[in-house]
This record gives C-alpha cells, sequence and structure tokens, in this order.
C-alpha cells in the first residue's frame, strides 16, 4: 500500500481533473432550467482547474469546471447570458443570501 501518492497535474496546471461534456451539459441545463442565470469565471489554481459558477436570480448556484477562461465566456454567450470575472466583480449577494438560507449547499 502507497501511504503518499503524487497526484498529476492536468494541462492547465492544477492537481484537479479537467473539465468534460458532463460539466458543460450540467451548465446548460442550469442555466436552461433557471431565469436570470449569470456567470462568474474563476481563475485557475495550483489545485483546481478554471471553473465557472452560474448564479440564478434568487441565488441558486452551481460550479462547474471549464477548459479555460475563454471557454467559459464562449459558453456564456452561447447561452445569452452575463459573464463576469469573479476576481473583479466579486459574487452576488443573493448568492450568499441563498447560501445562509440552504446551509451553502449547491447543485
Amino acid at each position: 500500500m502507497r501511504w503518499f501518492r503524487r497526484r498529476r497535474k492536468s494541462a492547465e496546471g492544477s492537481l484537479d481533473r479537467a473539465a468534460d461534456n458532463d460539466d458543460t451539459r450540467h451548465l446548460e441545463e442550469f442555466a436552461r432550467s433557471r431565469r436570470g442565470v449569470e456567470a462568474f469565471v474563476e481563475p485557475p489554481t495550483t489545485m483546481t482547474a478554471t471553473t465557472v459558477v452560474f448564479v440564478a436570480h434568487d441565488g441558486e448556484w452551481t460550479r462547474r469546471r471549464v477548459r479555460d477562461a475563454d471557454a467559459a465566456h464562449a459558453l456564456a454567450r452561447k447561452l445569452a447570458i452575463p459573464a463576469y470575472d469573479a476576481q473583479v466583480v466579486g459574487y452576488p449577494q443573493r448568492m450568499r443570501d441563498w447560501n445562509r438560507k440552504n446551509g451553502g449547499r449547491s447543485s
């Protein structure tokens, strides 16, 4: 048994798995089944790949991996929803309110 295993870095340089079609399908379904959805693109870190958070009008949210920031913005354009860089604008108050009401669980 190996106690310490080295995790391999993904193509993005993170230790996380790469985005896949299931991630994209989930985001598309979330955006199509809720109103007032906005996208907040999160930069990659050493532990995670680039992610995007979709936030609905009531604050419900979901986070999934994307290939890169350009892919996140392209998906938002395809879905006709606004996209923002989370590092620049932060997250909407309605998301924090939803977290407080629902114990911070996302879909």
